[in-house]
């Protein structure tokens, strides 16, 4: 981004500086450079990863999410618990008059809580490596965007280098100019220079006092 200003002795003086002259211009802006880093936004958009995974997903994962949710919850210990427990008194008093089908040690019980132990391990190492693999696109996802965003800053902050190069530049330019303008005017009257440099170093005191209790008002 180029904001260097054009030749003002060719070109039209805009509504900013219609009271200076091109000549004047060229003098205050001239040998300041003006042109700005540019930079290419064009980083491939952001990607929400749960909807992507979610999008993926096969009938089997779903299944296996939603086993590996019902397992994991209070719903499937109580109910285990309640059923256990009925068991247990069933075959133990034998409540009316119902045949005891699985007596002391409770050997079926075993075996049907064995069996349950066999087919839920793998169905919930099954969610959780679709987990491991989601969590891992979502970190090198996350890499990525951290990867965007220094890019990003490092442009921000060679701009605003170079802004303050610039800045320094003007004040320079207008610190040489004021000067130049003290040593004309007392060549014509010496007081008149006098009185002016005393008013501005009074008034930059001024200013000065005033940030400081700016500055004091805002840390209180």
């Amino acid at each position: 981004m180029d904001i260097t200003p054009p030749d003002l002795n060719a070109a039209p003086l805009g509504r900013q500086h219609a009271h200076l002259s091109s000549g004047e211009l060229n003098r205050m802006l001239g040998g300041i450079h003006f042109k700005f880093p540019s930079f290419k936004h064009d980083h491939p958009p952001v990607i929400n990863v749960n909807e992507v995974a979610d999008r993926q997903m096969t009938f089997g994962q779903r299944i296996a999410d939603n086993v590996a949710e019902f397992i994991g919850s209070w719903r499937f210990i109580i109910g285990q618990a309640f059923v256990m427990a009925c068991w247990v008194v069933v075959n133990t008093l034998a409540l009316f008059h119902v045949i005891r089908f699985d007596i002391y040690p409770f050997v079926f019980l075993n075996l049907a809580m064995s069996a349950e132990a066999a087919f839920s391990a793998p169905i919930i190492m099954m969610s959780q490596n679709r987990q491991s693999e989601k969590d891992r696109l979502t970190a090198q996802n996350d890499y990525q965007t951290d990867c965007k965003g220094e890019e990003e800053i490092r442009n921000i902050m060679d701009h605003l280098e170079h802004q303050d190069k610039v800045l320094l530049q003007i004040i320079t330019r207008m610190e040489e100019q004021h000067h130049d303008m003290l040593h004309r005017i007392s060549q014509l009257d010496p007081d008149l220079a006098k009185r002016l440099g005393i008013d501005i170093v009074e008034m930059s005191a001024e200013e000065v006092k005033i940030e400081d209790k700016e500055i004091g008002g805002n840390s209180a």
